[in-house]
């Protein structure tokens, strides 16, 4: 048997999976936008090819309209980095007007501090890379400070990755963080799709923390933004505690 391959555009296949699999297939954009801002302050839709001759740069507000077009025509349920680092401005716009609905992710706006993010609401979700903010415990204080604001939180790996399974550990560990401020666990994990060893490893140990967990396991699902049912735990001078 020979294999076979679809002449599918990414239009069609967004087409697809808004068409066919919307119940269960949801989407999720990375854009980096700072890859195609220009010197001008615009964005170079064409920037990959080569000798462009400019003519497809658009505006902030511009590109701010066209993700909305996105968002109402495909299942859209998070934006990452939709506009440059510097472009404060435009991402605080787009989360005023679509942040209700959709999570507007900060990676490269942030460098994984988001206490000017939250104070300027930027955003509403965190990206968090451990070794780019530079220890655990200076993560767990960023990952406390997004919840706290009602972020959600995604825990991702970096280019180079090697089959070491921390980051499934800790996407689970920190969705149980004691956060007193606001009661909700979101846990999320970003590490591409499902091949190559080093990001299946990962999602394995995902499933061996599910099986460890048995009934206390909890997927979120299309809740992944929303509160859910907070923990009491109780600590060994018998007080309850939440856990979130």
């Amino acid at each position: 048997m020979t294999g076979f391959r679809t002449k599918m555009t990414k239009l069609t296949t967004m087409n697809y999976l808004s068409s066919e699999l919307e119940a269960s297939v949801v989407i999720g954009m990375d854009v980096a936008a700072s890859e195609f801002y220009t010197s001008d302050k615009t964005y170079g839709l064409n920037f990959k090819e080569e000798n462009n001759d400019g003519s497809q740069k658009i505006s902030g507000d511009a590109l701010k309209d066209l993700y909305k077009s996105f968002l109402a025509e495909y299942p859209i349920v998070s934006i990452e980095d939709p506009f440059d680092e510097d472009d404060w401005e435009h991402y605080a716009k787009i989360t005023r007007e679509v942040g209700e609905k959709y999570q507007v992710v900060g990676d490269d706006l942030l460098v994984t501090n988001p206490k000017k993010a939250i104070k300027e609401k930027s955003c509403n979700a965190l990206l968090l890379k451990v070794n780019q903010i530079g220890s655990v415990t200076e993560s767990i204080e960023a990952v406390k400070m997004a919840k706290r604001a009602g972020w959600g939180v995604m825990a991702s790996h970096r280019s180079g990755e090697t089959e070491d399974t921390f980051l499934a550990d800790l996407s689970v560990g920190l969705s149980t963080i004691m956060c007193i401020v606001v009661i909700s666990s979101q846990g999320q994990i970003k590490t591409g799709a499902p091949c190559r060893s080093e990001r299946l490893a990962k999602y394995n140990q995902l499933l061996r923390i599910e099986e460890e967990l048995g009934a206390e396991a909890v997927y979120a699902g299309v809740n992944f933004r929303k509160p859910v049912k907070p923990i009491l735990m109780r600590e060994s001078n018998g007080a309850e505690s939440l856990m979130m």
